[in-house]
């Protein structure tokens, strides 16, 4: 059982001190009034844990709360409770499994750890006691998994839906508005700071398909690890692709979707491109912002929107988490997540969706006839059909019906065969119709 602090002053251990670090520290100071007033409890840091103690940072720091010993500050028997921002698997798990077993609780912004081993600490958290709260790790400011804690606990959720990587918004929303080819989206993405120099996570969905892991674990109640989540990123969308969802009415975005199959304890989780009719609340989410759409049997559907990156947004959910687990280790009590059951997660070779399949061609006499019977032979309806250009230029694009991803894909892969087909390119699945 976790024991209160024996005065109003709750002392705070920082584990890293970057963006999200120093902007947490600064609202703390910001803010510790109000705090005091509304909750009776005094917030102070009193460590900081660091690699290079000497490096300007964006936050002054009294002498002494500076240290390069992550270990010592966990283990110090003056802290009361830990934020860890320093990100990665190890030594951040270790850390935090060692603050759970001294009693203290934990909020943390890192999503890589809790997609991969956030069970195994959420179950410590709860033998011990103590709150581990990680409203940041998803959505940056946007108060999503508070939601599906507390609010949505007794609404048998549904789908959950969503924009959850700024970078890969921003990069679609110049190509949709701009024209913009990938690479130069992608270079003034990094240019201004939306995207990191290696921005492999990002574009290839690595970042997107965490936080669908913790997504569908926290609505579903689910073991899911990011392991399980099936991802492609947006470095193969052209503007060929942006070109052709505009003139058919949709937008393209980079989504992340959890879902529980009907009549199933199966989930599916994956991340992808995707195309969403114009109407959908998700495609007027523009630049760096998030949104999560969020669908229920009694509630119906819910939109969370807002920053999801940032210093300032993300150390405000930090520091949301931070006061929930002060007042909690006063009153000697803590917020459980439950328990997680261990369900099947659907391979995306047997989810089902519409698709868009676009076809470089010979423009000439039986072509269509050859391509539409490919798609018989794969079970896989045509729900609509146009030609674009003539001769060199002459491409066919396709909308299925609802179809299966393996029929799909075996299709595209048998059109490619043909001597008809130059290119089968502009594979994407369309969401939300």
């Amino acid at each position: 059982m976790a024991i209160a602090p024996s005065s109003s002053v709750v002392r705070i251990g920082v584990l890293g001190c970057g963006h999200v670090g120093a902007a947490f520290i600064q609202l703390v100071e910001r803010q510790a009034d109000v705090i005091e007033s509304r909750t009776g409890i005094r917030l102070q840091v009193s460590s900081v844990a660091v690699r290079n103690v000497s490096r300007e940072r964006d936050v002054q720091l009294a002498d002494g709360v500076l240290t390069r010993d992550a270990h010592a500050v966990v283990n110090d028997p003056t802290v009361d409770l830990i934020v860890e921002v320093i990100g990665g698997i190890e030594p951040a798990r270790e850390l935090i499994a060692t603050a759970l077993s001294h009693g203290k609780p934990v909020v943390t912004a890192n999503k890589e750890l809790l997609a991969n081993v956030g069970h195994e600490l959420w179950s410590q958290s709860d033998d011990a006691g103590v709150d581990l709260l990680f409203e940041a790790a998803v959505a940056g400011g946007i108060p999503l998994i508070r939601a599906l804690r507390e609010s949505l606990r007794g609404e048998p959720v549904t789908r959950v839906m969503g924009i959850v990587n700024g970078t890969t918004n921003y990069i679609l929303t110049k190509m949709t508005e701009e024209g913009a080819d990938y690479s130069a989206a992608l270079s003034e993405a990094q240019r201004l700071g939306f995207a990191e120099r290696d921005p492999t996570a990002d574009v290839e969905g690595f970042d997107a398909a965490a936080k669908a892991a913790i997504i569908a674990s926290i609505s579903f109640g689910a073991r899911v690890v990011a392991g399980d989540v099936y991802h492609e990123g947006i470095s193969a969308v052209t503007d060929a692709d942006i070109a052709i969802a505009r003139r058919l009415g949709y937008v393209v975005k980079l989504l992340a979707i959890a879902e529980k199959i009907q009549d199933s304890a199966t989930v599916a989780v994956r991340v992808h491109p995707a195309m969403i009719p114009v109407s959908h609340p998700l495609a007027s989410v523009r630049d760096s912002y998030n949104a999560v759409f969020v669908e229920g049997d009694a509630v119906g559907s819910l939109m969370f929107y807002g920053r999801g990156a940032g210093g300032f947004p993300t150390a405000s959910a930090v520091l949301g988490d931070v006061i929930d687990a002060a007042v909690n280790l006063r009153k000697g009590t803590h917020g459980t997540i439950g328990s997680f059951s261990r369900v099947p997660v659907m391979p995306i070779d047997e989810t089902s969706s519409e698709y868009l399949i676009g076809l470089d061609v010979e423009d000439k006499p039986g072509v269509l006839h050859e391509i539409t019977g490919v798609f018989a032979q794969h079970g896989v309806s045509i729900r609509a059909a146009e030609q674009e250009g003539i001769g060199s230029d002459a491409r066919l694009v396709f909308i299925t019906h609802t179809a299966r991803e393996a029929d799909v894909q075996n299709c595209v892969s048998e059109l490619r065969k043909l001597s008809v087909v130059r290119r089968a390119s502009g594979l994407l699945r369309v969401i939300g119709g």
